[in-house]
């Protein structure tokens, strides 16, 4: 009797597909298990206070659907929402969004939230007249904003760049290269733009418009 044995490069190809999907599937509870176990605690990790380029460029934002990306404990959100936006949060972390939640409350506002993972998540196209997300890289995602925002409508994101890796241990990969949000969003009009470094941190931070026809 002939015994049929695979080659070994299919034995190999075939458990390397399998050890990445298995680490594929198991990706997506890691994260959830690592932010829910950073909000655990009754402290709010990044404070209640917005980011101040939010603050500082409230007035250029049109007032109406806002959209809260990568939301965690829902500081500029909230903020936001006590400025009049209609509010909807996004998060991987349940712990982070129920901590937005009473911060809302504290705040006198209500907002709205929904657990996803934002890797496999559409944006609605034409939906919101701000979208915004702070401190988090997904590139792809990035992509989606001007086709979510309604004409007119205006993006905000900021998060770290390169410089940073001058100041603390943070990879690489999830820092933004010299202008790589002008790149991103060149099919905006770029209303704010700044490279923040204070010797401590260094983030970037845009403010950018859907053309309005």
């Amino acid at each position: 009797m002939k015994i049929f044995q695979a080659p070994k490069f299919i034995v190999c190809f075939t458990a390397l597909f399998f050890l990445f999907s298995v680490s594929s599937i198991l990706a997506k509870p890691k994260d959830k298990d690592r932010w829910n176990s950073k909000y655990k605690n009754e402290a709010y990790l990044f404070g209640e206070k917005p980011i101040p380029f939010l603050v500082d460029n409230l007035h250029l934002l049109p007032k109406g659907k806002a959209l809260d990306i990568a939301m965690g404990e829902g500081r500029n959100g909230v903020y936001l929402a006590t400025q009049g936006f209609n509010v909807i949060g996004l998060d991987i972390s349940e712990k982070g969004l129920e901590k937005a939640h009473r911060l809302a409350k504290k705040n006198k506002v209500t907002i709205k939230t929904k657990v996803v993972d934002l890797e496999n998540f559409q944006i609605e196209p034409n939906t919101y007249d701000v979208i915004l997300c702070s401190y988090y890289m997904q590139k792809n995602l990035f992509k989606q904003f001007q086709s979510g925002l309604k004409p007119g409508g205006m993006i905000v994101v900021e998060t770290y760049n390169v410089d940073y890796l001058n100041y603390a241990r943070f990879s690489r990969q999830w820092a933004l290269k010299t202008n790589e949000l002008l790149d991103i969003f060149k099919g905006l009009r770029v209303i704010r733009y700044q490279d923040y470094d204070d010797g401590k941190e260094a983030y970037s931070s845009i403010i950018a418009q859907k053309p309005s026809h």
